[in-house]
């Protein structure tokens, strides 16, 4: 029904997984760079989200947020989707392509400031482990899980386009870290800067 809530509950329990613990568990295994060394320590008074973060999560928001609006405002029209089955494909849809914005901004996060974010990604197997494992049990639950998914069968395009909406975030990721933040002022943990 329009107005209802594209997701479920078991939907929203598989993104906040993909997003709180898988997303934890492959970012914290990336191996620390060089950069982080040149950077001065911070103190406890120090902001746990720094203005770089803020950038790269707002603009990722607003860009997630455009691409679920007009999927849930326009996709029958968009998709054809006609029937008593219209709804749950297009909230199929939806849910299929807010997985995909996910996995492709774990890419994307692998980096705050640097645009290449593929560089050394085939290193971290465990990375490439949780980003594989998610894709496949994404399509396990889309395509063979539907009564306990409340999710249905989507054709080749419906998914070629759920995956080129969640793609379609690292570009614009890459485009919003060419926005200059200031840097906050970051203490050594003795109050001195």
């Amino acid at each position: 029904m329009p107005g209802d809530a594209p997701l479920t509950a078991v939907q929203l329990l598989w993104v906040n997984m993909i997003m709180d613990t898988l997303g934890a568990l492959a970012l914290a295994t990336e191996p620390p760079n060089d950069n982080l060394m040149e950077k001065a320590p911070v103190g406890r008074t120090g902001k746990f989200i720094t203005n770089v973060m803020w950038r790269n999560i707002l603009g990722q928001s607003l860009y997630q947020f455009t691409v679920i609006w007009y999927l849930q405002s326009q996709g029958r029209y968009v998709f054809g989707l006609e029937g008593s089955e219209a709804d749950t494909v297009l909230n199929t849809i939806i849910f299929n392509t807010f997985v995909f914005c996910q996995v492709f901004n774990e890419v994307s996060s692998r980096e705050m400031e640097e645009i290449n974010v593929l560089k050394g990604m085939s290193e971290n197997s465990i990375f490439v482990g949780v980003l594989t494992g998610t894709v496949v049990f994404q399509f396990i639950l889309v395509q063979f899980l539907g009564d306990f998914a409340n999710t249905t069968l989507l054709t080749q395009l419906q998914w070629l386009i759920c995956i080129l909406f969640g793609f379609l975030g690292m570009p614009i990721a890459a485009m919003i870290k060419l926005i200059s933040v200031e840097p906050h002022e970051e203490h050594d943990g003795y109050g001195k800067l």
